[in-house]
């Protein structure tokens, strides 16, 4: 059995002292994927702990973003961001570890991402969330191709700022074409991901028909106690590797001050 994780953490400092270590002890992932860091290197290292083997990108804009993929595997290869010429907005968004993947042949590529959240109302930040998921799709599409050639196993996860369907979040009416992350055009994104790079969304296909599992509730309000959420945090797989998926969890805390960030772990189990 292999377990992957992805956690958006929401500062990864404040997670831990909210309990967040108390997780990744009992839930002891194989793999694990975080987003939104926002600390550096070091501090990264010394709050995960020994054991781990670390590839982190840190964001150049001082407190946001962050992406880092921690592994207990042994890894051959670190990429990191999604080309030289990154603008600081895009840094911390994007890093990659290469694995040994027990019982193949093959390494398994794992990719932590976070996508920019955009404003519907503010047409720069939704330009600059494009232009982004312009970067992503071009190298999941180079990843796929190598993934169908037999080259490598991919999971890509991590906080995409984006639901695929109405089942994924509690007020599609009120939210689809007037919200970032429910636009069409932010959609048909993920429609590629998944119809023509043929990526599986192991989250859908293991937690069933919907509504939700939802990853992320707001902190306003009544949101979390009401299962007012989101399903924006994805655990993604070439699909060779998603026949070996056997379960997938949404780690909702039991209550709303369990809490160690506003997103779930999202954690698939392979066999």
């Amino acid at each position: 059995m292999l377990r992957i994780a992805t956690v958006n953490v929401n500062g990864l400092r404040a997670a831990v002292r909210k309990g967040m270590d108390t997780w990744l002890t009992d839930r002891s992932p194989d793999l694990l994927l975080l987003q939104e860091v926002r600390a550096p290197d070091d501090v990264l290292r010394e709050l995960l702990g020994a054991g781990w083997h670390v590839a982190h990108q840190a964001s150049d804009i001082k407190g946001r973003a962050g992406v880092a993929v921690a592994s207990r595997l042994p890894a051959t290869a670190v990429r990191v961001g999604l080309g030289e010429d990154e603008p600081p907005v895009d840094t911390g968004r994007w890093v990659e570890m290469d694995v040994e993947l027990p019982g193949s042949d093959r390494p398994l590529t794992l990719v932590s991402v976070y996508v920019h959240s955009g404003t519907a109302s503010e047409p720069e930040r939704m330009a600059a969330k494009y232009a982004h998921l312009d970067k992503v799709t071009a190298r999941l599409t180079t990843l796929s191709e190598q993934a169908a050639a037999g080259e490598r196993e991919v999971v890509v996860g991590g906080d995409v700022n984006i639901v695929h369907r109405p089942v994924d979040i509690k007020n599609w009416k009120g939210n689809h074409n007037r919200t970032s992350g429910v636009l069409d055009q932010e959609i048909a994104y993920l429609d590629r991901w998944f119809d023509d790079l043929a990526y599986v969304d192991l989250g859908r296909r293991l937690g069933g028909e919907g509504p939700g599992p939802y990853t992320w509730w707001s902190m306003r309000g009544k949101a979390f106690d009401n299962d007012a959420g989101w399903r924006i945090d994805y655990l993604l797989s070439s699909p060779g590797l998603a026949e070996r998926a056997r379960t997938a969890t949404v780690d909702r805390a039991a209550a709303y001050d369990q809490r160690f960030s506003d997103h779930a772990p999202l954690v698939v189990d392979l066999g």
